[in-house]
Order: C-alpha cells, then sequence, then structure tokens
C-alpha cells in the first residue's frame, strides 16, 4: 500500500452560529446530528451535549438538521438557537428466524489500485457503490464493513451510513436502525467493523455505503500558520481522520452535501483527467452465509 496525495480543507475562523439540538418530547440533548447549511457544503456535527458551531451567520440563510431517528428539519438561522427534533415513526420490520453459519466469507468492493490517497473532504460525505451480483446468493448477509483510514488522533470517530437504492438511483433510506458510531485507531489502518447485528441481507438492486466525519471536538487538530509575507498568524483547524480513497473508472460519485444528494461526474470531480476515473473511499464489504 502506498499513500501519495493528501488534500486538505481547513477549517479557519469565521463567523458563526452556535446553538443546541433536543429531543421534542423529552427535552434532552441529541448528539451527533448532521448540521449543514442548505445547498452549500458548509456542515458540522452536534457534541455530545447537543451543541453545534457553525461557520455561518447569514440569518437568511436555511440549516439542514438530520440525525437517524429523527425527522429531518429546516430551520432559519435565525431561529437555531434552540432546534427541536421530533421522533420519527419507527417501523417494526418482520422478525425473521435465519440459520446463518457464518463460515463462508466473501470480500467486495476490492479494486486493482495500490496507490491510496488520502481525502479531506471536510463536511462532505462521499458513498460507495456495491452492485449485487448473483454469486452472492451463497453469502448473502453483510457481516462487516472495512475502511482505510489515517487519523492523527487516538480514539477518532466517524459515523457509518448504509443506504438501500431509490427509484432514481440514489442513496435512499437507511438501512441501519440505529446511529452506529465507530472509533477509530491512531494512524493508517483497515479497520473492520462488524454490523451482523443489523441482519441485513445484500439488497438485490445493491447498496451504498458511506462514512461520515464527525466535525466534535475530540476529533479536531489545531496549528498555527504563519503568512511570512504579511506576518500574520492563523489558526489552521482540520478534524481526523482522513478517509483513504482509490481510483476507479467511474462516470460519477454519490456525495452527500447542503442537506441532500448530489450525482458528481467525474469532470466536477477531476477536470484535468482524460480518463473515465473518480476518486471513491476505500470502502469493502465482507459477507458471510
Amino acid at each position: 500500500m502506498k499513500v501519495i496525495f493528501i488534500f486538505f480543507i481547513f477549517y479557519f475562523s469565521h463567523a458563526q452560529t452556535k446553538g443546541i439540538i433536543k429531543d421534542s418530547i423529552t427535552g434532552q440533548p441529541i448528539a451527533y446530528v448532521s448540521v449543514w447549511v442548505e445547498n452549500e457544503n458548509i456542515g458540522t456535527t452536534a457534541e455530545e451535549n447537543g451543541e453545534f458551531t457553525i461557520n455561518t451567520n447569514d440569518q437568511k440563510k436555511n440549516l439542514v438538521f438530520s440525525v437517524l431517528g429523527y425527522e429531518r428539519k429546516v430551520v432559519k438561522v435565525s431561529e437555531a438557537k434552540l432546534v427541536s427534533l421530533s421522533p420519527s415513526a419507527l417501523e417494526l420490520g418482520e422478525v425473521v428466524i435465519t440459520n446463518k453459519k457464518e463460515k463462508r466469507q466473501l470480500e467486495i468492493g476490492k479494486t486493482k489500485s495500490v496507490i491510496q490517497e488520502a481525502f479531506d473532504n471536510g463536511p462532505r460525505m462521499d458513498a460507495k457503490f456495491f452492485p449485487y451480483q448473483k454469486e452472492y446468493k451463497k453469502t448473502k448477509w453483510i457481516q462487516k464493513v472495512t475502511i482505510l483510514t489515517d487519523s492523527k488522533v487516538e480514539d477518532a470517530t466517524i459515523k457509518l451510513h448504509l443506504y438501500e437504492v431509490d427509484e432514481d438511483g440514489f442513496p435512499g433510506e437507511e438501512l441501519l436502525s440505529k446511529n452506529y458510531i465507530v472509533t477509530l485507531q491512531k494512524g493508517i489502518f483497515k479497520h473492520k467493523v462488524d454490523i451482523s447485528e443489523f441482519n441485513i441481507q445484500m439488497p438485490e438492486n445493491g447498496i451504498f455505503v458511506a462514512f461520515e466525519k464527525l466535525i466534535i471536538e475530540k476529533n479536531k487538530l489545531e496549528k498555527a500558520i504563519t503568512d511570512y509575507n504579511s506576518n500574520t498568524t492563523k489558526k489552521q483547524i482540520t478534524y481526523s481522520p482522513l478517509v483513504l480513497y482509490n481510483s476507479v473508472e467511474r462516470d460519477y460519485l454519490f456525495s452527500y452535501s447542503g442537506g441532500r444528494w448530489i450525482k458528481l461526474t467525474k469532470e466536477e470531480l477531476n477536470p484535468y483527467s482524460t480518463t473515465r476515473s473518480v476518486y471513491e473511499p476505500n470502502i469493502n464489504l465482507i459477507l458471510t452465509d
């Protein structure tokens, strides 16, 4: 494995909006809510105590709040000091008795690329699509998700998402029944996340998998950057971990930004490339019987 490029998005101090997010029924704070400036690549994550800070104070703009288990909500910046989210109706699926053996395993999603590139796309969340293959019938259960990350922080955390495919081919409803926070080791590691408890079968129309970077204090790194031309110093803020990416032949990539999924073409992602390649996160699935 070889890592060659690192792209950073720096979080410098801007005009900010601060607030807290609570459950509309219990009044308790809600942790790790995703907060976006609507239709812009400006986002953050609520802390464990429900408090958030986002880099905008334009009172006319909208903020989008979303987290698994609650209804999505759009609120004006001017009204975002206290945001109440309503619990979503939980549809309990049919209980299925299975005879999973978990003796046979198949890892899918591997690429031929041996060069990993480290990207920090800021709050943007990129999804990797796994199409269904007939041979998956023998290993139809999703046992683990793997992801390759480079973290400068010990015990950095990210959020795991699995989505079904909607009628337009975009990521649709979430397949996990609860927020799934993953704790990562410091350094470059391939992490294997066991999700067998959710009893998810590989859908016949494929599945999207994404990891969401949590823009929270425990993941933050600060560094002083000096501009010697102007003799000024600014505080550079980055968030761990970096997710490693592969170059693959694909025409587009689905990304979540500004509170919605966007289909980015290879020309938008890599305007100087003459090939059909795009960069997608190094995520694999391990299937079992």
